[in-house]
Parts: C-alpha cells; structure tokens; sequence
C-alpha cells in the first residue's frame, strides 16, 4: 500500500470520526433518543466523505483503462512485428537460393512475435490483476470500516433508545 493510499484511507476515516463526533455531540431531544446536529456542518461532511471516496473508484477505471491500453499496444507492436516478419519472409522467398531459409526465419519470425505478443498480454493482465486486486482490498477495507461505523451509530441509538421512553417525533429536517 503506498503512502497515498494510507492518506486517502487515514482521510475517509478522519472524516467518518468527525461525522460520528457531530451525531454524538449534538444537543439530545428530552425524552427521545434523537439528537440535534448542524445541519450545515453534516452535509459539509458528507459532500467532503463522497469526494474522497470516488477516488477509489475513479482509480479502479484508471487500472481498467490503462490494461486496455497496454492490450491494444501489445495488439500493435505484435501486428508491426508480424508484419515486418511477413515482409522479410516474402523479400527471402523471392531469391531462389534462400527459399529454404527463408521460410525458416519467416516461421522463427512469426513464433517470436506470437510469444512476444503473449508476454506483453500476460504482462498486462498480471499488471492489472494485480492493481485491481489492490484496489479491491483497499474498499474492502474501507466498508468495513463504514460498516463498523454504522454498528456503532446504531449501538448507540439503540441504546439511547432503551435509556429513555419515546415521544413523538419532531418534523423532519429536509435539504
């Protein structure tokens, strides 16, 4: 994991503290277990919370991208190179003395730039398996920590909820 993306992690968890900092900070309803926050300060961290976490994301179409990329880069130099076999191949056939040679480098040629072009495939797919494989680890454990979060927020409403008798609900604060 690089050090970026202990700082894009370290950031979604310091942003998921400060949300869960301003729900339990906020001024409790007598008699229920709602709280009262900042409405302002609450969407401010929410916008702030979706921008790191695309990134991520963003960052998985990069990957997906650049294996794209490097396939169709692959695909050409080993179309280049067949080619280039393919026109030595036909140079050498054209002189009577060479035939037998020449079809021995056209074949050696053509075998070399099918392996080539494999290596480059294989390179590429390992390259973004291995990307993706990261990237897939790193949310992994991002939703477990959003999911760690939400248990606590939940522990703690049905907690609040246990401590104090209901009443009826205030409106509903709406954006």
């Amino acid at each position: 994991m690089t050090a970026a993306e202990r700082g894009s992690n370290i950031e979604i968890l310091h942003l998921l503290d400060k949300l869960e900092a301003l729900v339990s900070g906020g001024t409790r309803l007598p008699l229920t277990s709602r709280a009262l926050v900042d409405e302002q300060e609450f969407v401010d961290l929410l916008d702030e919370i979706r921008a790191a976490v695309p990134e991520e994301v963003r960052q998985a179409k990069r990957v997906s991208q650049d294996k794209d990329k490097v396939i169709l880069q692959a695909q050409g130099e080993a179309d280049k190179i067949l080619g280039a076999a393919r026109e030595e191949a036909s140079r050498i056939l054209q002189e009577d003395s060479l035939l037998r040679q020449a079809r021995d480098q056209a074949n050696a040629y053509v075998q070399d730039a099918i392996q080539r072009a494999d290596e480059v495939r294989r390179g590429a797919d390992e390259y973004a398996l291995a990307a993706l494989e990261n990237l897939e680890e790193q949310l992994t454990r991002l939703l477990a920590s959003v999911r760690k979060g939400t248990a606590t927020l939940e522990r703690s409403l049905q907690h609040d909820q246990g401590a104090v008798e209901p009443s009826p609900e205030p409106e509903a604060v709406t954006r």
